[in-house]
């Protein structure tokens, strides 16, 4: 199947049980799932418009597991974005993002073209190894965006697509959930090319 240049490709990493799955499905379907079940890899498509023509917007959920190497290898050459998520609750989740932060410099080499977000997922539990200063510190470091969010709140998960894309610089693309906009907002989407949600 060849590569379609019109396709964004999000990657998501974490450890197992972050909360990795829940935020995508959060995004794409808008459900919550209290069970855990592991994933291998899955991907997500939702349909965006992207420099005034419409674009897939691809999302890979990976395995929280080191047993698949080659499939991260092959996960991170393919993506535009990446977002890095690690629970609130444990210290150790964040310290797993390293290696995978590492090879992400590795194999996209100068990273500060590509968007990167670091993720504190479950922020509504009240059990906290981790302050969202020491996100944001871990970020800064990186330079690369931090935010917080629940996936079981429904807090931030929207925002956290949007900010992703609004740190493409490359293209122009981004989400609108608002179907129903303004002239006014219409003519200065158009102006910008900005982009939505179809």
């Amino acid at each position: 199947m060849p590569e379609q240049s019109n396709d964004y490709r999000v990657v998501v990493f974490g450890a197992a049980g972050v909360g990795k799955s829940s935020l995508v499905l959060r995004f794409v379907r808008g459900t919550f799932r209290e069970t855990y079940v592991p994933t291998i890899e899955d991907t997500y498509r939702q349909v965006i418009s992207c420099d005034k023509s419409i674009c897939t917007l691809q999302i890979t959920d990976t395995t929280g597991s080191h047993q698949f190497p080659a499939m991260q290898r092959l996960s991170i050459s393919k993506g535009h974005a990446f977002i890095l998520v690690y629970s609130v609750t444990s210290r150790q989740s964040m310290e797993d993002l390293q290696p995978i932060f590492e090879q992400i410099c590795q194999i996209k080499e100068d990273i500060r073209k590509i968007p990167i977000m670091l993720v504190g997922n479950k922020s509504d539990e009240t059990q906290r190894e981790l302050d969202a200063s020491e996100g944001q510190a871990l970020a800064s470091k990186w330079k690369c965006s931090f935010m917080e969010t629940s996936a079981k709140m429904n807090y931030n998960v929207q925002e956290l697509f949007q900010e992703l894309l609004n740190l493409e610089k490359r293209r122009t693309v981004s989400l609108q959930v608002d179907g129903k906009k303004s002239k006014q907002q219409k003519k200065k989407d158009k102006l910008q090319g900005k982009c939505s949600v179809m």
